[in-house]
């Protein structure tokens, strides 16, 4: 598991480039091979998609608990156990089950995708949840459906859904950061300074 949150979050940390060129230095669109792979598996992992989304939330704020801030609703919770049974979790886990179903249909359908990651960027940006958490949610999803998927899973499939979490968070890094620059040109100079000042 710690192979495969570092090796999403790596991909946070490279500097920026055009989306098409979002493949150098391990954002690469999945090949098609892989996104065979990916797709032949989502047919058994959706069956198990609401169960799917709240683990992959649970074993999140279990590995890195920071990521409760985040989530203002789960901030005070201390037993993780109890959310499991939480509507407001099973709602966002499906929610982010959504997006990734909706990744793997678009995986042959480039401009799509791009776009699709990159305005779940640019929503993040006014949910403050910053670049640094995105790739944990991969981690924990590929966790998450190693045990339905059974004897179907390889590493040759591990590294395919890797590859495309690691794309899709460099495109939603991406919508992130143009949004943050958006609204950095829209804020007058002194009111940048007022905030910077209030932020000390």
């Amino acid at each position: 598991m710690g192979c495969a949150i570092s090796g999403l979050a790596k991909t946070a940390e490279i500097g920026e480039k055009s989306t098409h060129d979002v493949g150098r230095g391990g954002g690469r669109h999945p090949s098609q091979n892989q996104i065979d792979m990916i797709k032949e598996s989502w047919k058994v992992i959706r069956d198990d998609i609401a169960k799917v989304g709240i683990i992959v939330f649970v074993r999140l704020f279990e590995t890195h608990p920071e990521c409760k801030d985040v989530f203002f609703l789960f901030r005070d919770v201390e037993d993780l156990e109890r959310l499991r049974t939480n509507r407001e979790l099973r709602a966002h886990g499906l929610r982010v089950m959504s997006f990734i179903e909706k990744s793997v249909a678009r995986l042959d359908q480039l401009e799509q995708l791009e776009a699709l990651a990159m305005e779940l960027g640019k929503s993040h940006y006014h949910y403050n949840a910053p670049p640094k958490y995105y790739s944990y949610v991969g981690a924990e999803f590929i966790s998450a459906v190693q045990p339905i998927l059974k004897d179907r899973w390889t590493t040759e499939l591990e590294e395919a859904w890797k590859t495309m979490f690691r794309y899709v968070t460099r495109l939603m890094k991406k919508g992130y950061e143009d949004e943050d620059r958006q609204n950095q040109a829209a804020v007058s100079p002194k009111e940048r300074g007022d905030k910077r000042n209030a932020a000390l």
